[in-house]
């Protein structure tokens, strides 16, 4: 009996998990790495990163952060219902020459947390006149 018992218990457990990790937002990117190649020192960029919800609740994002004071980032701040599409950029101002490499943590209601979004380029020297 407590055999049978401690069974049950434990289908139901994993039945409520399945359906709680069914019942997420998810993300469905059409990229993920953005390659702006050369770009001027001190002049921003700005990336743009669309994705659909392809989960089957409202997708909701609690941040996107930038790696470094100099990635600024805009996310949608209202639910995303399963099926529609939207946006998040992140804009880049380098301060010197170099290639570089950033990221950005996107937080939301997934089964991963976090959605790291890449940007790579190399900044070019400004001319000193």
């Amino acid at each position: 009996m407590k055999k049978v018992l401690f069974l049950s218990a434990i289908f139901c457990l994993m039945a409520f998990f399945a359906n709680a990790q069914s019942n997420l937002g998810a993300f469905g990117w059409s990229k993920t790495t953005h390659e702006f190649g050369k770009i001027t020192q001190g002049t921003p960029v700005t990336a743009t990163f669309e994705f659909t919800n392809t989960g089957k609740s409202d997708l909701i994002i609690s941040n996107a952060k930038g790696s470094c004071g100099c990635t600024g980032t805009t996310f949608p701040k209202e639910p995303i219902a399963p099926g529609k599409k939207a946006t998040i950029t992140a804009t880049f101002n380098a301060a010197s020459p170099g290639a570089f490499h950033k990221t950005v943590t996107v937080t939301a209601n997934t089964e991963e947390v976090n959605s790291i979004l890449n940007i790579k380029g190399e900044v070019g020297a400004t001319s000193q006149q």
